[in-house]
């Protein structure tokens, strides 16, 4: 199938299922229901972000899960992208086309010279030097470059860039509507559809989204498959090895760092073309963190395992970050009221503004128990379910066996 060997068609066939199915998953229970405000997740913003995220884990997994290259700044690239895309809609129009291909474009170039610097050491240098490079381009778009008392006002410092009415947009027609949209197709525009109690949300601003991973997946594991592929998984094995048989690893990694960069760009152009303002906070160290933990989490090196680590974070982000003490006060109402406010007291630091404490451990948990990821914790739960099978079959070629060997 296009290319693709069995096991990986079936794999990108299930992807493409999920995400054409997302709107009807991610809302098991009926509209309007205290189970439905508190876990529901088919509202477009979220939805959008999923695989917005995806793509940016799917690209910083070409570098991390193949070369073993560990980044600290690929938020930079996330940045970049997203200013990009909004300079784009300032000058010329709200179509996103203009404003994903020169975030593609723009942040390739700056991966290609923080790559071509950060890939002159290896190992824990290399981390330290992308950490420096991104903080020197989140303190650039901060205030350097957002200093209109300078003159020089690119990305409009800690508010953010955004599109104004003034702004020369120069390719906007005169019927052209006034938000992102895809050749007259507004990416905020949605299909309401009910079904009983059920409501769903059917975005057109996810589904392009959803196209676009579904083509960056699809370009993953054919550079996993690939020549290049199986070199850069020489790197991340030995790479000092590969270079004693005279082969240059550093033109590999960096193009892997680039492809990986672009992924992050049209990430950050997606994230400005669902909604039109960029500010500095995206190229922060934190962000960069949470892509790591998200690729982690996942699986690093594997294909799913980015899709799986970055729906995770944002799935829980959302849902820990929405319950409050209130919350937590209707849940434990049946308990004594000393013993209800004594774990409404603890729980407090778990969620609402606490929620990283929660996903800090359960990242150590799976760290720990689940080096692989939530991809090793499927691949145990299929050969659980597989030596059952197997035993189940085992004991019933003895229970046909047994009479034959009676007779005899």
């Amino acid at each position: 199938m296009i290319g693709l060997n069995r096991k990986d068609a079936l794999l990108f066939i299930t992807v493409t299922v999920l995400v054409i199915l997302a709107p009807f998953i991610l809302n098991p229970f009926p509209e309007g229901t205290a189970m439905a405000q508190m876990f529901n997740a088919g509202y477009p913003d979220l939805m959008q972000r999923f695989v917005i995220f995806g793509i940016l884990v799917i690209g910083f997994n070409i570098l991390f899960g193949l070369t073993g290259y560990l980044s600290f700044g690929h938020a930079a690239f996330l940045g970049i992208g997203s200013y990009s895309a909004v300079w784009m809609f300032k000058l010329l129009s709200y179509n996103v086309v203009p404003a994903i291909i020169l975030a593609i474009v723009v942040s390739g170039i700056a991966s290609l010279i923080i790559g071509y610097i950060a890939l002159r050491r290896t190992g824990i240098y290399f981390s330290i030097l992308t950490l420096a490079l991104a903080q020197m381009c989140f303190n650039l778009a901060y205030s350097v470059l957002g200093n209109p008392q300078k003159g020089i006002n690119l990305t409009n410092g800690e508010t953010g860039l955004q599109v104004y009415t003034s702004d020369p947009q120069y390719l906007m027609g005169e019927n052209a509507p006034e938000l992102p949209h895809l050749f007259g197709l507004v990416m905020r525009d949605s299909l309401e559809l009910e079904i009983g109690s059920w409501a769903f949300t059917l975005n057109a601003g996810y589904y392009l989204c959803g196209v676009i991973m579904l083509a960056t997946f699809y370009l993953s594991i054919r550079i996993f498959r690939s020549p290049f592929g199986l070199m850069l998984r020489a790197v991340k094995s030995n790479q000092q090895r590969l270079s004693y048989t005279g082969l240059n690893t550093r033109p590999y990694t960096l193009c892997a760092f680039v492809v990986s960069g672009m992924y992050a760009g049209l990430a950050g152009g997606l994230l400005s073309s669902m909604d039109p303002l960029a500010g500095a906070e995206r190229m922060h160290w934190t962000a960069s963190g949470e892509i790591v933990i998200m690729a982690i989490l996942g699986g690093a090196g594997t294909l799913i395992g980015p899709i799986l680590g970055s729906g995770f974070i944002e799935y829980f982000k959302n849902i820990l970050s929405k319950i409050n003490d209130n919350l937590l006060h209707q849940w434990l109402s049946f308990l004594p009221d000393g013993l209800e406010d004594a774990l409404v007291w603890v729980l407090h630091f778990f969620v609402g503004k606490g929620w990283h404490l929660t996903l800090g451990i359960l990242f150590m948990l799976v760290v720990i128990f689940l080096p692989g990821g939530l991809v090793e914790l499927g691949k145990r739960t299929g050969g659980l379910f597989d030596r059952f099978r197997n035993a189940a079959e085992g004991s019933g070629k003895e229970r046909n066996q047994s009479p034959r060997k009676a007779a005899e």
